[in-house]
């Protein structure tokens, strides 16, 4: 298992009202309020931000945002600033996840320009990398992920211990089909060696998410791995009770 502090992001994608998300976070608090060795995350929808900052004031629980634009300001209309979210109390925020660049077409460059805003505002960026299917059966795994990392922190550099990776296998969200963790550590080794060639000794140190299909009954298989450092959840973060048994993903393994 990994030496270095799990960290656990709730990813609510385009869930949840701002009094949905309200009642989750009531029901989630005094579920991990022990949860003293891992950092719990939550990343509601935009509209949420506010109400939600203000209900985890005084908690360890801590906000992040599911995406920036990479601009201070102007006429961007529909986009929000890390000005902005850093304002409403971010701590993280999510940038480079497959759906934006699948859906929206966001490439490395534009993702390297985002971390870096958020950086610059004092929020975390989250930078997700993976491969798809096609890729996978391709034997490009690598490749891809190679080019991703280099071009998503490529204005990153001094930073990373301010950086949270998180790998993405695309063909396991919201699919089911999870990666066993073997697979899943094979990976994240890979990711390992490439960010200590990027950013040197610190590189070793810097946490690297798994995110794809993560629930109850398979996240103490792939914490248990060397390199897996936490976990990006989607569907399985939208119940409080749910995600609380992902935050205590040891305490469950025990009960067995």
């Amino acid at each position: 298992m990994s030496v270095r502090r799990p960290i656990l992001t709730a990813n609510w994608k385009m869930h949840k009202t701002a009094a949905e998300a309200l009642a989750f976070v009531e029901r989630l608090l005094p579920l991990v309020q022990d949860a003293d060795s891992v950092e719990v995350v939550i990343a509601p929808p935009f509209t949420a931000l506010d109400r939600v900052a203000q209900s985890l004031a005084g908690s360890a629980v801590q906000l992040a945002a599911q995406n920036a634009n990479p601009e201070e300001r102007g006429a961007f209309t529909g986009e929000v600033s890390a000005e902005m979210l850093a304002e409403l109390g971010c701590r993280y925020a999510i940038v480079g996840h497959s759906e934006r660049r699948s859906l929206y077409g966001e490439t490395d460059e534009l993702v390297a320009r985002k971390a870096a805003a958020l950086l610059a505002r004092g929020i975390r960026p989250i930078v997700c990398v993976g491969e798809n299917l096609e890729q996978r059966e391709g034997g490009r795994t690598f490749d891809v992920l190679d080019g991703q990392l280099e071009g998503s922190l490529a204005r990153a550099e001094g930073r990373a211990d301010d950086l949270v990776i998180a790998y993405e296998p695309v063909w396991a969200i919201g699919t089911g089909r999870a990666a066993t963790p073997e697979l899943a550590q094979e990976v994240h080794g890979f990711i390992r060696e490439r960010l200590v060639v990027q950013f040197g000794a610190a590189g070793s140190a810097m946490r690297i998410q798994y995110g794809g299909s993560v629930k109850p009954e398979n996240v103490y298989a792939l914490m248990a791995q060397s390199d897996i450092d936490g976990a990006l959840v989607g569907g399985a973060s939208l119940e409080a009770e749910v995600f609380g048994r992902i935050v205590h993903f040891e305490r469950q393994e025990e009960a067995r």
